[in-house]
């Protein structure tokens, strides 16, 4: 399955021009690995390459031209680096993780600290630096709803396994969600299977509503 949801151009650009910051990269680089439309787009900028790069309009690129870079996927190795390998790593029975995020857990993931957010949520960090986006998992039961919350910054996340539905759409495995300080959304899991996510959060998470209030002290990342 392709996935619908994509990463704004600007951070794939960012990406390829290694100017992204690493929590960013460490989701886009898992992105791209399920994703080869993403992948075309790195491969057009990186091959544009110099000070020429930061100012490319990803919308003047023509239709021919991003065919022509797709239909390269058959070769990866001429443009894709190890940070961006399509090769899955089977962790566990649940999920299987893309290269790129697998370099940075300690152990299979459901052997995790796993931290309790609320009724079904858990949480995880995997990467943590001063003054720098968080970047952890988020391990939802099927048909959880998570508390109803707002973003004092930006959000990305990126569904590992299963899937969640909120206002804005439906996102499963490979798609990415961006959320800036605007959104209130409460993502709910689907039925029949955990949903396990990866999320760069900036700022705090504010939860809404008399229960979320309840679970402000244990709900942050």
């Amino acid at each position: 399955m392709n996935a619908s949801h994509h990463p704004g151009d600007d951070l794939l650009v960012s990406y390829a021009s290694g100017s992204l910051d690493e929590p960013s990269s460490i989701l886009i680089a898992t992105h791209l690995s399920l994703c080869p439309v993403c992948r075309g787009v790195v491969a057009l900028a990186e091959g544009v390459g110099g000070e020429l790069i930061e100012q490319i309009d990803l919308s003047d690129i023509g239709t021919s031209d991003l065919d022509a870079c797709l239909a390269r996927l058959d070769e990866p190795e001429e443009f894709v680096g190890a940070a961006v390998e399509t090769i899955d790593e089977a962790v566990d029975d649940a999920i299987s993780i893309p290269r790129p995020l697998k370099d940075y857990l300690p152990g299979e993931v459901k052997s995790l600290p796993w931290r309790w957010l609320g009724p079904g949520v858990q949480y995880t960090a995997i990467h943590t630096e001063a003054k720098a986006p968080k970047v952890g998992l988020l391990r939802i039961a099927p048909g959880t709803k998570v508390p109803m919350h707002g973003h004092t910054g930006n959000e990305m996340t990126l569904v590992l396994a299963g899937g969640y539905i909120d206002a804005t759409g439906n996102f499963q495995r490979g798609d990415v969600e961006s959320a800036d300080d605007g959104l209130v959304h409460q993502p709910v899991a689907d039925a029949g299977e955990e949903c396990i996510c990866l999320v760069v959060t900036e700022g705090e998470l504010q939860p809404t509503g008399i229960i979320a209030k309840v679970l402000q002290p244990f709900f942050r990342f």
